[in-house]
């Protein structure tokens, strides 16, 4: 399972976006951009993203399921009832599929702030360098 939510997480971030240019391209009849091959690099990420997202959430109900851990409220805290407040909210531990997620959502953050600032050539990097 942590297997699966790390392939899932890190496709999120890459795999999708270079598979929906790939689906793109291939909508594009001639060199140039159309508004045809944008739309379907949009629907095909957006459905690749959702694809990815059921996925994740399957994996996560399934791994709280098979640890014994409650599965989350399906409601946030702040959308109860007035009413509500007064029962107890329950921790719920976070997963180790959580945990993952997180942790590459961490690492695509931080090898995002690197290539802007180090490796894109763009002017944000000529004011970081010295010399």
């Amino acid at each position: 399972m942590g297997a699966a939510t790390a392939f899932l997480s890190i496709n999120l971030w890459t795999g999708s976006p270079l598979l929906a240019l790939w689906v793109g391209s291939r909508a594009a009849a001639e060199r140039q951009l159309s508004m045809t091959a944008v739309v379907v690099v949009l629907l095909s990420l957006a459905l690749l993203t959702l694809a990815s997202l059921v996925g994740l959430t399957r994996l996560d109900a399934s791994y709280r399921e098979l640890v014994g851990h409650p599965l989350r409220e399906g409601r946030l805290t702040w959308l109860r009832a007035f009413n509500a407040q007064r029962e107890p909210v329950r921790l719920v531990p976070t997963s180790l599929i959580e945990r993952i997620v997180t942790v590459i959502v961490y690492i695509a953050v931080i090898a995002l702030i690197a290539w802007l600032l180090f490796f894109s050539g763009s002017s944000i990097s000529d004011t970081f360098q010295y010399g």
